[in-house]
C-alpha cells in the first residue's frame, strides 16, 4: 500500500531514476498513483511522493487523467504567478512563478511517445510534478509563503 511521503523524507530530495521500459508493473504503479491522487483531492502526483524514485507522474486538472513516464520539459515561454500547495507539504501554500506556456514530452502508459502543449493550470501542474522528479519542492521556488488568512481571502485553485 503506497502512502504519501512528507517533507523531510529523503526520497523527495533525490533525482528520480528514468524508467527503462513501460510494462505491467509501471502501469499498475501509475494506476495506484492516480487512485491516491484522487483520494487526496490532488491534481498531480509524482512517484517520489509515494516513496518510489522513478520518473513517473499523474496529472488531472479537470480534463482527464494524464499519465507520463520520463516526462521532460522541452520548451517554455512567458510567466505566470499562482498559488501552489503539495500533498507532501500539508497546510503550506505559496506563490510560485512558473512558465506560462510549455511543451513536455514523455511516454504514455503504453510506452508511446507523446507531446503535450500546455498553458495555465496544466502547465503549472506539469512543471510542479516534473520538479518533484528532480528533487525540487514548490517551497524551493516560492516567492513567498501565504498565511492562512491570505489563502482564505483568495478564490484561486490551489495545486496539490
Amino acid at each position: 500500500m503506497l502512502q504519501i511521503c512528507l517533507v523531510g523524507d529523503q526520497v523527495l530530495r533525490k533525482k528520480a531514476k528514468p524508467v527503462k521500459s513501460v510494462n505491467g508493473s509501471v502501469q499498475t504503479l501509475l494506476d495506484e498513483m492516480a487512485k491516491i491522487m484522487y483520494q487526496e483531492s490532488g491534481v498531480g502526483l509524482a512517484a517520489p511522493q509515494v516513496g518510489i524514485s522513478k520518473r513517473l507522474i499523474v496529472v488531472d486538472v479537470g480534463d482527464g487523467l494524464l499519465s507520463l513516464v520520463n516526462p521532460e520539459l522541452v520548451s517554455a515561454s512567458g510567466s505566470q504567478l499562482g498559488m501552489e500547495a503539495c500533498l507532501s507539504i500539508p497546510d503550506v501554500v505559496g506563490e510560485v512563478q512558473r512558465y506560462a506556456t510549455i511543451r513536455v514530452t514523455g511516454l504514455d502508459r503504453n510506452g508511446h511517445r507523446v507531446w503535450i502543449d500546455a498553458e495555465g493550470l496544466l502547465a503549472r501542474c506539469l512543471q510542479h510534478e516534473i520538479d518533484h522528479l528532480d528533487g525540487i519542492l514548490f517551497t524551493d521556488r516560492a516567492l513567498r509563503i501565504l498565511s492562512d488568512e491570505e489563502v482564505a481571502q483568495r478564490n484561486e485553485v490551489v495545486l496539490d
